[in-house]
């Protein structure tokens, strides 16, 4: 007899048990950049936290550029960091801040992180991205500026008042706030 899964068994809390050894915890800077820590919680639908969720996270370094080459302590590109929610749904990261991103000739992307959410109950990983708040080059960032204004609030982090290098960004998954996801 052979045992073939259903579709609700697909996709299960397996992150920790199949993908541990893979996590990168952040990245040792070497030229003095800045560094900034990032935390928040992925939140389901009702606002509980996600215990079992995995991010993949992109990022820049401070001249704008994804170094792939570089690698940090851990063998990993230098741009790349995956981590995995604790049991209170919560995640804390720290990389160099990002610089802004060229795009074309003469355009630029604001300084972002671009993210990707593997949760149980997704048959697709989420990508989303997490600007920082008050960077004048969010007002003319060309992703950013197709999203209604009204929702571009889920991707601005906040920053902590008391840690000036921290910020604080939530992953909902659905229902009001909810992260705007890109279809890639």
């Amino acid at each position: 007899m052979k045992l073939t899964p259903s579709g609700s068994q697909t996709v299960g809390p397996f992150f920790r048990i199949g993908l541990e050894h893979l996590y990168a915890r952040g990245t040792d800077p070497t030229d003095n950049a800045e560094t900034v820590t990032i935390h928040g919680k992925v939140l389901d639908a009702d606002g509980n936290p996600v215990p079992d969720a995995m991010l993949e996270v992109w990022h820049a370094g401070k001249g704008g550029l994804y170094n792939a080459l570089q690698s940090d302590s851990s063998h990993r590109p230098a741009c790349f960091i995956r981590i995995a929610t604790d049991d209170k749904g919560t995640f804390r990261f720290t990389i160099v801040r990002p610089g802004p991103v060229a795009c074309a000739a003469q355009s630029q992307q604001a300084p972002h992180i671009a993210i990707l959410v593997f949760a149980r109950g997704l048959l697709r990983h989420l990508t989303t991205r997490m600007y920082f708040p008050d960077d004048p080059a969010n007002d003319s960032d060309p992703v950013m500026q197709l999203i209604p204004p009204e929702r571009r609030h889920t991707l601005i982090a906040q920053q902590n008042a008391n840690s000036p290098g921290s910020f604080e960004w939530n992953v909902v998954l659905q229902g009001q706030d909810e992260t705007v996801f890109f279809a890639c």
